[in-house]
Order: structure tokens, then sequence, then C-alpha cells
């Protein structure tokens, strides 16, 4: 297993597993069901800063009763973390409908303070979309947005996406012209994302010099900025419902 940071940010060797199963059981209740997972408090302790805070404080109630409730997590999602907790393995997603229980995941992960998981995570989102030479949708980058702050590793993943997709496309599509319209945090992230590829200025098309091609399609006609594709609208959502079918793609990735 690969080492995991320790709070200090030095890297510490990871304790097998075995040392880690001890008798000392704490009982995990989770969602609108009090779903039960017994769980060894050692390991998930070792692992979550967030859950040591509570088992290993003497002044807490939950320290005593070895019991804690997290009813705002769904069940699928904390089952996945479980499965990772004692493997320390995440499944490959498939196909681009895996990826929402992937963020869900992250969140979850953040929230138990895992950093661990969380990168591990923003890895395998990140390898699906190069290994398929796809790059995440709207709806993607919109769920990440709700439910992260600034400067979080999986906005920056995502942005970096799709700051290439639409840098390397000859059209906006609508639902993205929108949606950078109203969202003015994910323009400048964009631009923040584009300005950390230190391109060379020679690069860039210089737009103040007459003598030189400054990037416009003339056979379009003499408005130089790309169209606009016709879309459909896509919302904001703070809950996440996408499927599949939103990423974008063609022979060179880019849609």
């Amino acid at each position: 297993m690969s080492p995991e940071p320790s709070q200090n940010g030095d890297e510490k060797p990871q304790k097998p597993l075995y040392e880690l199963l001890t008798n000392s059981l704490v009982d995990i209740y989770v969602g609108d069901e009090n779903s039960h997972y017994p769980l060894h408090e050692k390991l998930l302790c070792y692992h979550s800063p967030f859950f040591a805070s509570i088992f290993y404080n003497k002044s807490n109630s939950s320290s005593r009763t070895k019991e804690f409730g997290l009813p705002e997590v769904d069940d699928t999602t904390f089952g996945l973390f479980v499965g990772w907790l004692y493997s320390r393995a995440l499944r490959y997603p498939e196909e681009e409908r895996d990826i929402g229980p992937l963020l869900d995941l992250y969140f979850l992960a953040s929230k138990l303070q895992i950093a661990a998981l969380e990168t591990e995570i923003v890895e395998t989102v990140r390898a699906f979309y190069h290994n398929n030479e796809t790059y995440p949708g709207l709806r993607r980058v919109q769920y990440v947005y709700a439910n992260t702050e600034e400067d979080n590793v999986m906005r920056e993943m995502m942005v970096g996406c799709v700051a290439r997709y639409l840098t390397l496309s000859d059209s906006i599509p609508e639902h993205w012209a929108k949606a950078l319209k109203k969202n003015g945090q994910l323009s400048v992230d964009i631009i923040r994302s584009i300005q950390e590829w230190h391109l060379e200025a020679r690069a860039v098309p210089d737009a103040r010099d007459a003598s030189v091609d400054r990037g416009r399609n003339h056979f379009k006609g003499p408005v130089g900025f790309s169209a606009v594709e016709g879309s459909s609208e896509m919302e904001d959502v703070k809950e996440e419902h996408e499927e599949e079918g939103e990423s974008h793609v063609n022979g060179n990735g880019v849609a």
C-alpha cells in the first residue's frame, strides 16, 4: 500500500491491516434508515481524523457509547467507503455513469478528512477521462462546484479538463456558454487553469499586431469569436442526476 500523508504533511508508512483489526468495534448508523455498520475502531480512526476526534475524545459521549450517526450520508456511498477501508482499493469505473458514485465518495472522504482517499479518487477519475479520451460534462462540473470549496483538488482537475476541451474546440456548446455567463467563478477558474499552462508568448496570437494572423478563421467571415452551438439548457444541480451521455469526445478527444 502506498504511504499516506500524516497531518503535518510528512509521509508515514502504512500499518498492516492485521494491526488495526482489534477487538474494539464502533457502531456507525448511516442514512435515513439508520443502516448499521459495525467497524473496527482502530482501523476507522487510523484513517479518519474525523472519527478519531469523536471516539478518542473522552468528553464526547460517542467515545463512551461507541456509536455515531451519519443520517446525511447515503447508504451506498458509505458502503463504498467501507469497501475501501478494508481493502484500500477502488473499483475502476467501467463507464461514465460510474463517476457519480466516486464523486459522492470523494465528498464523504473530504468530510471524514481522509486525504489519501481523496487523492486516490481524483487520480481514478482523471485516469478514466484520459484513458477514454473524453472530458467531464457540465453536470459533473456543476455537481463538484456545488459540493466543494474554492481551490479544491477535484475542482482543479475538472476545470483543467474543461479548459482544454473548450480551448481545442471550434465552437462552444450552448449549455456551456450559458453556464459560463452564470457562474463567474467557473469562468475565472478556467482562465486560471489556462495560465497554469505557462504558454510561450509566441504560441499565443497577438490581437494587437495587425501584421500577423491573429487566429481568426477567415472562412467564417469577419467575426473572430467561435460560434455557440445550439443545445438544450442545463441548470445547476446540487444533487447528482446525470447517468451517462454528456461527456465530450470525438476522434481527437474533442466534441
